[in-house]
């Protein structure tokens, strides 16, 4: 009987710390999502307009913190050789990607070109962006 017990006992307590464990882990059923983030809580409540004000706030850190650690005015130059560099990169795979279409699947090299020649604009922009910088 003393055996019994004891058993009784241990699947009891096994029972128990299972069901407190069970509790104290955050399971989410469904689509739900886990993590809500301020914005997103601030959207669902007062509307998309409601979390705008502090989104904008957000994006304009962002923007200021990314500025402080790139110092455009202090390392421009440096900046400017890059883009200049990277554009006669591209400017070179382009040239390598025309001499070398596979006339069998041209298009996949057409795409390649097309890829590139979007490289060319970004780092024009990029230019842009240095040259509007103080």
């Amino acid at each position: 009987m003393n055996k019994l017990l004891t058993n009784v006992f241990f699947i009891v307590a096994i029972c128990i710390l299972a069901y407190l464990i069970y509790n104290n882990l955050n399971f989410k059923e469904g689509m739900e999502n886990s993590a809500t983030s301020d914005t997103s809580t601030k959207s669902s409540t007062n509307g998309l307009a409601g979390g705008a004000q502090s989104y904008s706030a957000a994006i304009k850190a962002m923007t200021i913190k990314n500025q402080d650690i790139l110092l455009v005015s202090k390392y421009r130059t440096d900046y400017e050789n890059t883009v200049l560099n990277l554009d006669d990169l591209i400017n070179t795979m382009m040239l390598q990607t025309s001499l070398s279409i596979d006339t069998s699947k041209p298009m996949d090299s057409l795409e390649k070109l097309v890829k590139l020649n979007s490289a060319k604009a970004a780092l024009n922009n990029v230019m842009k962006y240095i040259d509007s910088t103080n």
